[in-house]
């Protein structure tokens, strides 16, 4: 299925399971921001909702509820995504709302949450560089699993290293980053390629360049 399709499933997958104020806040809380951001930054990455929270309830610092954006949950792994607007709001915002804001995001890191923030305008106006920031966060566990199965120390520093650069990445840019030899790179590249790691990004008989490959960047 297409985005349309897959996000109406997933929304009403969620409406249906919730009550009461969860319900009222996930109905007056999404809307268009969050989808633009489900269709120009997530689905383009995953294809799939999978694993994904809209308007996520946690319970406030202060015994009250708060809820997420989006909540991004897998086993010993939690992401928190918000996206803000700008408006006349934010600049009316009081000191004590200010402080309130900050003290908020402190709180879900001390509580294990990674937290990413994008302005609406980031997502309307330049959806591949917020593609490539979650890419970073959500490839960077998803190679952990995968070190600890089948790859070796190397193998997963170039990994680590493409996942963070976030787009294509070249050989010289590995030796140069890693101070590896000419040789041990195109062993090691060879070899992620072979394990559908990485995958050639440009050139057809001398590949010139590497991208993540799917394995890693659409985890399921």
């Amino acid at each position: 299925m297409g985005f349309e399709e897959e996000y109406h499933t997933f929304m009403n997958i969620h409406l249906q399971a919730r009550t009461g104020e969860r319900l009222r806040r996930l109905q007056e809380g999404h809307n268009h921001a969050e989808m633009l951001f489900l269709k120009q930054v997530w689905w383009p990455l995953f294809f799939h909702f999978k694993y994904l929270h809209p308007e996520y309830e946690i319970d406030d610092f202060k015994d009250g509820k708060r809820y997420l954006d989006f909540a991004y949950i897998r086993p010993a792994f939690r992401i928190c995504l918000e996206v803000d607007g700008y408006g006349p709001h934010l600049k009316n915002i009081s000191r004590w709302q200010f402080s309130d804001n900050l003290e908020r995001q402190n709180q879900l890191v001390i509580d294990g949450w990674t937290v990413i923030r994008f302005s609406y305008d980031q997502v309307k106006e330049n959806p591949r560089r917020c593609q490539q920031i979650v890419q970073q966060v959500i490839g960077r566990w998803v190679s952990d699993e995968l070190d600890e199965t089948f790859l070796s120390l190397l193998e997963k520093e170039v990994l680590r290293l493409a996942i963070r650069k976030g787009e294509a990445i070249y050989p010289k840019e590995v030796e140069k980053c890693l101070k590896l030899s000419d040789k041990t790179v195109k062993k090691i590249l060879h070899q992620l390629v072979d394990k559908n790691i990485l995958l050639p990004a440009s050139g057809i008989k001398r590949v010139r360049s590497y991208r993540v490959g799917d394995q890693v960047k659409h985890p399921i």
